[in-house]
């Protein structure tokens, strides 16, 4: 009897163990789908959406089931939108966001809910892991002063741009964006004159563009979505004529496809990023051919924007990691959380892996902007750096001596 007993419970656990694990995997999706930078949260969902495509919308052996959120690019919007997707929908995962103070934002209100793992979609402010990073919050992909990694030298020793005064949008991705140019500039010899800072959402840039030097090498762009092409249009329309440097999102398809002709004002414009639209790595011809096979031409840019690579890579490691634990969430994500930690993803955009805060380590790409036969622009593949840390390669003590990023931080010095 006691055998008999002993046998049911097994069936049983085993039972109920097959019945929890084909239940659906609930995932919480959130990017800016409002605001200024709604162009840029429309492509990270289609990322999303080619991701669920590639792994048959099952992970671990679970269908996925998924709720969007919108935020705007604010802190408050996205603290909002994450807590609709875990308090109230109760999912599993949140992958998601998009801007880099929302990113800071959910790596607080990540530790308030250690039930549920969040993978970053595309945020890239260097303080959401580098400062009191969360155990259940993971980024694969590298801030954005890993982005722009060899720009500062190329800019400096190729194109000979000795004096830069840069433009940035006033909050913590385009810091940390402005950070890492800054920061390899100066080392190579460059001086940086001036930083103008404005708001996001800016609609007239009458008095920047009145006030930015003329006797300057060039002048650094920060800036993305509606900000960038209000700005191309107006500067334009004044008949500026400076060399021009870009910052990722300045020169990301997300802009490069806008409509009008102010957008030609960028092509030759050398930037930095984590992708490149001409590389001939098959992994990423793959990539970009199902981007584009899934969604009709009007409906997508010719190329993923790396807002949509970001969603992509993070909705991979998601599920490749669900797939190595069959499905296995228990315990507080302990396995898939382990898995994550040590992955190393072979992404379309190079080889990423994760640091001891669960930053992504990985390759980056020094591009200009061409003008394609139809009449298309692209980012044309200059240089691929492998291996760029959340440090840029400076030992961590001198690192942590630089500052955060902010508006003066870091001072344009040849070392530090």
């Amino acid at each position: 009897m006691r055998f008999k007993l002993l046998t049911s419970i097994s069936v049983a656990a085993v039972l109920a163990a097959g019945a929890s694990q084909a239940e659906p995997l609930k995932i919480g999706f959130m990017a800016t789908l409002e605001g200024t930078y709604t162009v840029l949260g429309e492509d990270g969902l289609r990322g999303f959406k080619v991701a669920l495509d590639k792994i048959g919308n099952k992970a671990g052996g679970r269908e996925i089931e998924y709720i969007i959120a919108a935020t705007d690019a604010s802190p408050d919007s996205a603290v909002r939108a994450a807590r609709k997707l875990v308090e109230q929908d109760k999912v599993d995962i949140v992958i998601g966001p998009l801007s880099g103070s929302e990113g800071i934002a959910i790596r607080d209100y990540s530790k308030t809910q250690p039930q549920v793992t969040f993978i970053n979609g595309i945020s890239g402010a260097q303080e959401t892991t580098y400062v009191n990073p969360s155990e259940n919050f993971f980024r694969f992909n590298m801030d954005g002063a890993q982005w722009s990694a060899g720009l500062g030298d190329y800019v400096y020793n190729e194109k000979g741009y000795e004096t830069v005064a840069t433009i940035g949008e006033d909050y913590s991705f385009v810091y940390t964006q402005v950070f890492g140019f800054v920061l390899e500039y100066c080392m190579a010899g460059g001086e940086v004159t001036d930083r103008f800072w404005v708001p996001l959402g800016t609609k007239d840039f009458g008095s920047i563009i009145a006030a930015l030097p003329d006797d300057v090498d060039a002048i650094y762009l920060g800036l993305g979505g509606g900000d960038a092409v209000n700005f191309l249009n107006q500067y334009q329309q004044a008949g500026g004529d400076a060399n021009l440097i870009g910052g990722s999102i300045m020169v990301d398809g997300t802009v490069l496809s806008s409509k009008g002709t102010a957008k030609n004002a960028l092509i030759g414009v050398p930037s930095a990023g984590p992708q490149a639209d001409d590389w001939d790595n098959p992994k990423w011809q793959e990539y970009v051919k199902h981007y584009q096979d899934l969604f009709k031409p009007e409906e997508r840019f010719p190329s993923p924007s790396l807002l949509a690579t970001g969603y992509y890579n993070a909705t991979i490691a998601m599920a490749t990691c669900m797939d190595q634990i069959g499905g296995d969430l228990s315990d507080g994500h302990k396995k898939f959380r382990a898995c994550l930690s040590t992955l190393e993803l072979d992404a379309p955009n190079g080889k990423i892996r994760l640091d001891e805060n669960r930053q992504a380590i990985g390759t980056n790409f020094v591009t200009e902007v061409v003008e394609l036969p139809d009449g298309t622009l692209s980012n044309k593949l200059v240089k691929v750096i492998e291996n760029v840390n959340q440090t840029l390669g400076i030992p961590k003590d001198h690192f942590a001596k630089i500052g955060l990023p902010s508006r003066e931080v870091p001072e344009c010095k040849k070392s530090y």
